[in-house]
């Protein structure tokens, strides 16, 4: 069951989400974004590879499967190191320049830290 936040100003716990993508206090007509209670609750992203290690920008990895990228005739071998990664939160986790290939986006479950 989902639980919703209390309230921020009063602490009330009869909060509602409306169909707006806000949350409403109905005894201090509060309200705020849903977004910003989520990111709240959340906190920041930890990203970690296929070992469970933590990796940062400007980590080194390397790629643990043969991965065919799309659009490509290559094969990105295992074990190819990819240095200086960038952590996006997107719907692949890193961006990255692969020699032989240019620009590419990975997702962390695929590489291991180095």
């Amino acid at each position: 069951m989902h639980t919703l936040p209390p309230c921020p100003q009063c602490q009330s716990a009869y909060t509602y989400e409306d169909g707006t993508g806000q949350y409403v206090c109905p005894e201090c007509a509060h309200e705020w974004p849903v977004q910003a209670a989520a990111a709240a609750a959340d906190g920041p992203r930890v990203y970690k590879d296929a070992s469970g290690n933590i990796l940062q920008d400007g980590d080194t990895v390397t790629v643990i499967k043969d991965l065919k990228p799309k659009g490509s005739g290559g094969v990105i071998k295992q074990g190819t190191k990819v240095k200086n990664i960038r952590l996006v939160d997107a719907d692949h986790d890193i961006d990255c320049k692969i020699d032989g290939f240019g620009a590419m986006s990975l997702k962390t479950e695929f590489v291991r830290k180095v």
